[in-house]
């Protein structure tokens, strides 16, 4: 089954770039036909040359970090992103989570869909969607919950998955707060699973475990990048019998993982490979709905209420759309998700 990935603004092209990067060499590691054929027919499809092409659709409101990303992956001769999978303008959303969601979004709705209907049909059975962006800037948060709105419309019956960036708790941009609020509250009632990843916690992992002096964005991303393709690459169950058979994002939907009277023990699926993944002979990854995100998630509700308390920076938003009952609506519902998860035990 294939997934179709929509990478959204600067982080979410540049993750997404470093995933479709691990994916492809992993997939041309050794002898492993029956590994590596799953894996490209999931994120891959061929050209009528033997090419690699990308199931994915790229978009930004600036041209820079789209044709990095393009210009990259053809350079590196084993895949690429497809010709006419991409769309971007020449004016960026100024880092305004109301002026993507509010404006660039429905602007350019017709053309996105139309290119995720593309790659759709390319699929012979879809597993469903995956969209990757930051949570903190104005193009990936706005136009990408916009995205994600309109791919539950279209696709009522798909799985999306949101995969998400979380920023550093020292600040990137100063409304970084309000623009994550708005996203979650939004992605919280649309998607079907979201995954996190905060850039202190992997900043972290770069600096202890990989002894990285000079750590980059792309150390970052590729990191990132390593996680998620050991979570999303063919796998076998128990009773697969040789097949990689996993539906890598309806794997997150198995209703017995949710039960209330499940003990927390059972509540848990295993699938393994028996090959290495990304040069690496063993391999573990966790997926894990836990508190872990509790304490920023809570920090930056916050410094976002803070903020809002003062009506800092509100009229920036309201003159794109976005009204104060907006702003409470959105504060209430996260409010809600901290409290549930502040019972988890």
């Amino acid at each position: 089954m294939s997934i179709v990935t929509v990478q959204l603004g600067q982080c979410g092209n540049q993750v997404g770039h470093e995933l479709f990067d691990i994916l492809c060499s992993d997939a041309h590691e050794g002898q492993r036909k029956v590994y590596s054929t799953a894996s490209r027919e999931r994120f891959f499809h061929r050209t009528a040359h033997g090419e690699l092409v990308a199931r994915a659709v790229l978009i930004d409101m600036e041209p820079k970090v789209i044709n990095q990303s393009v210009s990259r992956a053809a350079k590196c001769g084993r895949w690429r992103y497809g010709d006419t999978s991409h769309f971007s303008q020449k004016q960026g959303c100024g880092n305004n989570w109301a002026n993507g969601f509010c404006v660039h979004g429905p602007r350019h709705r017709d053309v996105v869909e139309e290119l995720v209907r593309r790659e759709v049909e390319r699929c012979d059975r879809l597993a469903g969607f995956m969209a990757m962006m930051s949570v903190a800037g104005g193009t990936g948060s706005g136009v990408g919950t916009y995205v994600t709105q309109c791919l539950r419309d279209v696709y009522p019956k798909s799985f999306i998955l949101n995969h998400l960036t979380w920023p550093y708790g020292t600040g990137e941009v100063i409304v970084q707060n309000y623009n994550s609020v708005l996203t979650l509250a939004h992605l919280y009632q649309l998607s079907d699973a979201i995954l996190v990843h905060e850039n202190d916690t992997v900043h972290r992992i770069c600096s202890q475990l990989l002894n990285i002096k000079h750590i980059s964005f792309s150390d970052v991303n590729g990191v990132i990048a390593h996680q998620l393709g050991s979570v999303l690459q063919p796998a076998l169950s128990a009773d697969s019998y040789g097949v990689y058979s996993r539906n890598p994002l309806g794997s997150f939907e198995d209703p017995a993982l949710y039960t209330s009277w499940l003990s927390s023990q059972e509540a848990f699926n295993s699938w393994k490979s028996p090959v290495p993944f990304n040069k690496y002979e063993k391999c573990v990854t966790l997926v894990s709905n836990s508190q872990a995100l509790l304490r920023p998630l809570d920090h930056m509700v916050g410094k976002a209420w803070n903020m809002f308390a003062s009506r800092a920076y509100i009229h920036q938003y309201i003159k794109f759309g976005i009204s104060e009952e907006d702003f409470l609506d959105s504060f209430t519902s996260l409010e809600q998700v901290i409290s549930s998860y502040k019972q988890l035990r």
